[in-house]
């Protein structure tokens, strides 16, 4: 039975792998190479395998190059939508500084109408007393001079006979006196008057006023209320971005207001005086705490552009390795790669990650050509293998600066970047800093 399927199938090679002759000719002879079923099965399994494998190796290049530029676009698309947003941030937030000045100024006006015009009430109250103790005097005053015009009318009337000029000058006295308290009763009434409607105006521009400064209470209250959520908006992810690189929110702020002491400007805070003596009020506390947080802000702001949040190259590059422990590349063995290593093309310009002053710019062992810049807060950065650097020693940097090209100098097996940061001299991830500033920057 085995035999017979063994004719079958060498039958059957046979007839789809005929046997072939290839004659190869010379001056003198003739040879003839005869390809068999088996031999002809073997050239075309490996031809085919070499078809397979070189379009499989072209789909996966293809794909890499398609997946990589696609990631780079992402990238960038998000970084310019990042810095939109921040843009239209700080917009918004100058914008809404500029209304909340306005709206403290209205208030202040409101407040400076509403206490003048309680002081013109407190005059037109005090005058109408003045003029009500001045009538009741006047009605006193006539009372009595009317009892002593009857007194002097019964006296003449006594000694009318006897003495007729007497007569005369009394009642010639008592009728100018008389005349002289009626002329000052109708004068006093119309001081009372016209007090009275003097009253009643400052009352109503009184009610006025109070209702303006209550609608720009209100207006300020909607104002304080959209400065504090673009307050808090902003202070988030720098809070957040100094406490995933390990530095406490807290102490930054300490030591960045230790180093800058100096204040003035817009951020000084806001004292409102009512009736001449300074007072607490709920606006003026609410714009002094938005001032200090903006404060803050510049603060948080100011330290981030000295740290090195930001990456290294620019152009179209891909990292080689990250940090932590590997095999070495040129000595075998596990060794701890202190930061990380990006490959491109031989004089890629290298940038400063962050504000800070050069340290080191010269040639290191095992690092080759190197630069290092010291930063804030104990941090520096190392950048080696450069082809060339255009920094020195106590120059001052700040972030973006070119300070040299990518190379292949020092302990090196290939044109690289090798970039470190360091805390003290302690190396730290430096992939740690760029995740954070992911979303700020």
């Amino acid at each position: 039975m085995s035999e017979t399927t063994g004719r079958g199938v060498g039958s059957l090679l046979n007839r789809l792998f005929p046997e072939k002759r290839i004659f190869l000719k010379s001056e003198d002879t003739t040879r003839v190479v005869r390809l068999g079923p088996g031999q002809q099965i073997i050239a075309w399994t490996g031809g085919l395998a070499l078809v397979v494998w070189m379009v499989t190796a072209t789909s996966m290049v293809m794909i890499g190059l398609m997946t990589g530029s696609n990631l780079r676009d992402l990238a960038v698309n998000d970084r310019a939508l990042y810095e939109t947003r921040l843009n239209a941030l700080a917009e918004e937030r100058a914008r809404r500084v500029a209304e909340a000045a306005d709206a403290r100024a209205l208030y202040a006006r409101a407040l400076e109408k509403v206490s003048a015009q309680q002081d013109a009430m407190l005059d037109t109250h005090m005058a109408l007393e003045e003029a009500h103790r001045g009538t009741e005097a006047l009605r006193r005053l006539l009372v009595e001079t009317l009892a002593d015009r009857d007194r002097l009318a019964r006296q003449i009337a006594v000694v009318k006979n006897d003495t007729p000029e007497t007569e005369t000058l009394a009642l010639a006295r008592t009728e100018a006196m008389l005349g002289y308290l009626t002329t000052a009763l109708a004068e006093t009434a119309t001081d009372r008057d016209r007090l009275d409607g003097a009253s009643s105006d400052a009352t109503t521009e009184i009610a006025r006023l109070r209702h303006e400064a209550k609608l720009a209470e209100e207006q300020a209250d909607r104002i304080f209320s959209q400065l504090e959520d673009a307050v808090t908006v902003s202070m988030e992810p720098l809070e957040r971005m100094f406490t995933q690189v390990g530095m406490p929110p807290d102490q930054i702020l300490r030591q960045m207001r230790n180093r800058n002491t100096g204040q003035g400007g817009p951020l000084e805070p806001i004292a409102i005086s009512s009736s001449g003596g300074e007072a607490y009020d709920p606006m003026a506390a609410r714009a002094n705490e938005i001032l200090s947080h903006m404060e803050q802000i510049a603060l948080f702001s100011a330290a981030a552009q000295t740290l090195p949040f930001a990456k290294p190259v620019k152009a179209g590059v891909r990292q080689t390795s990250g940090f932590g422990y590997r095999r070495d590349p040129i000595r075998g063995g596990t060794r701890l790669h202190s930061g990380m290593d990006w490959a491109g093309s031989y004089g890629t310009p290298i940038y400063a990650t962050g504000d800070g002053v050069i340290v080191h710019a010269g040639w290191q062992s095992g690092y080759g050509r190197l630069v290092k810049i010291q930063h804030e807060f104990g941090v520096h950065t190392r950048y080696a293998h450069l082809s060339s650097m255009s920094v020195k020693v106590g120059q001052r940097v700040s972030r973006g600066d070119q300070i040299g090209a990518m190379g292949n100098s020092g302990r090196s097996t290939g044109t690289h970047l090798h970039y470190e940061v360091r805390v003290g001299e302690q190396p730290v991830n430096p992939q740690s800093y760029l995740k954070a500033a992911r979303n700020v920057f």
